[in-house]
């Protein structure tokens, strides 16, 4: 079994990225935990688990960045949890396929920052689209580099 994990920010992970990974923690024989604030429905396996934590702001984040290690894989859009597990020497992907790096993580919380101020001040900024097929490939293609890359 590998030593490094993966960590799921299960509450806005939709369903069938979660079902990519549990076929590829299952496949490659390492551990999947999704963390989230409410029960998710598991593949029965001794390698995948969740942590269920509390309802309230950042609790699911915290918890994760509680447990991530240098060499861990943190699946996320949560730009703030990316920057705080990439200090720790975790690695990032959105489940668009997106890694977030030392190197883009920065221009990321500028622009998030600059978008929530625009909201704030009553600007309707609109939401990311759905996820298409073509992210669902990006995504699985992003975790099979990470896993072979083990």
């Amino acid at each position: 079994m590998l030593t490094a994990q993966i960590w799921v920010d299960a509450d806005a992970c939709p369903v069938a990225i979660r079902e990519i990974l549990f076929r590829a923690a299952e496949r490659v024989q390492i551990r999947l935990t999704l963390i989230a604030n409410q029960p998710i429905r598991l593949r029965p396996s001794p390698l995948i688990k969740q942590i269920q934590v509390a309802a309230g702001f950042d609790v699911a984040d915290d918890e994760i960045v509680r447990y991530v290690t240098a060499g861990d894989l943190v699946i996320t859009s949560d730009i703030p949890l990316a920057a705080e597990v990439i200090a720790k020497g975790a690695l990032v992907l959105t489940p668009r396929g997106e890694a977030q790096t030392r190197e883009n993580i920065g221009a990321r919380l500028q622009m998030r920052d600059f978008m929530e101020t625009l909201r704030s001040s009553g600007v309707h900024t609109g939401g990311p689209t759905g996820l298409s097929a073509t992210d669902h490939k990006r995504f699985a293609d992003a975790l099979d580099r990470y896993l072979t890359s083990l």
